[in-house]
């Protein structure tokens, strides 16, 4: 199998720098979704929803996005029966052709980040027989806690050539609280960018970027900048686009010369651009899909 950036690198070439976020609300889904599990159990209804709903998701937006990235926190609400909707979306995209990415935001030590990184990729080995889990391409990490609890992440990802995405500017209004410290003459996502750099070092791939990516905020334009800089040869997840306030313009310093190095995430943008009620709620979504492929062209 090539490597976790030689399959990203493709299909940015083939379908440009888009990818999907799936975080998926009751509230939001289509009218016509929520009365099609009316007949089912009331603890699964919205767990099967969630699952219907990413399917079509699925299938509207793959001429236009081969990247997927569902949200965890969402199915992981439901309970059980979440999770279990989650796993098969996760299948469901690898089926479809996507490269899939599972945001959880992991980040632990010893043992525990072990685990987490081992359902993410390997999966669970009981008695010499192991058991897929989430089976994803690759995962979004939390480096807070230091080396010791990236390692883990890093082995496993190398392991089963997958890949890892490390949170170093994120886009959320808050982020400068601790990110923007200075230590050393530097801010402290500058820090942990350098680290990033170092870590991706030993993995690159034939399209010249490495399996350990970073996540770097569209709503930081300026940062964007100067990260592309300290981290030349490093694939960018890039969230803030569309409905957090990002536009493409911002997500311009992001991509290499070669058009590749990002990858831009639309969720709300992409997958709720209409009122639940609305009876056009496909061709809303296969729209917004369409109009952000052609906008994000590098």
């Amino acid at each position: 199998m090539p490597a976790f950036s030689d399959r990203l690198a493709e299909a940015v070439r083939q379908k440009g720098p888009l990818c999907v976020g799936i975080d998926p609300r009751w509230e939001s889904l289509p009218k016509a979704i929520r009365e099609s599990v009316r007949d089912e159990e009331a603890d699964e209804r919205a767990a099967i929803a969630f699952f219907e709903f990413g399917r079509k998701v699925l299938e509207l937006v793959r001429p236009y996005s081969g990247v997927v990235k569902p949200q965890a926190a969402f199915f992981e609400l439901l309970g059980p029966n979440g999770m279990e909707m989650l796993q098969q979306l996760l299948q469901e995209a690898k089926q479809q052709g996507f490269v899939t990415i599972l945001d959880a935001k992991r980040g632990d030590i010893a043992s525990t980040a072990t685990a987490y990184a081992d359902a993410a990729f390997s999966g669970c080995a009981i008695d010499g027989e192991t058991f897929p889990v989430w089976n994803a391409d690759s995962l979004t990490i939390n480096p807070y806690l230091g080396r010791d609890a990236v390692e883990p992440f890093l082995t496993a990802a190398k392991t089963n050539e997958r890949g890892t995405f490390v949170l170093v500017r994120t886009s959320n209004p808050g982020a400068g609280l601790f990110q923007d410290l200075v230590c050393d003459g530097k801010p402290v996502y500058r820090h942990v960018a350098e680290e990033v750099a170092k870590w991706n070092a030993a993995t690159i791939g034939s399209c010249g970027l490495g399996d350990v990516g970073a996540v770097v905020g569209a709503t930081h334009p300026r940062e964007l900048v100067e990260l592309r800089g300290v981290m030349p040869d490093v694939w960018f997840l890039v969230p803030g686009y569309g409905a957090q306030g990002g536009n493409a313009a911002d997500v311009k310093a992001a991509y290499r010369a070669d058009g590749l190095g990002a990858i831009v995430n639309s969720s709300r943008g992409i997958t709720f651009p209409f009122h639940p009620d609305a009876p056009d709620w496909e061709a809303k979504i296969v729209a917004a899909a369409q109009k952000a492929q052609s906008e994000l062209k590098p």
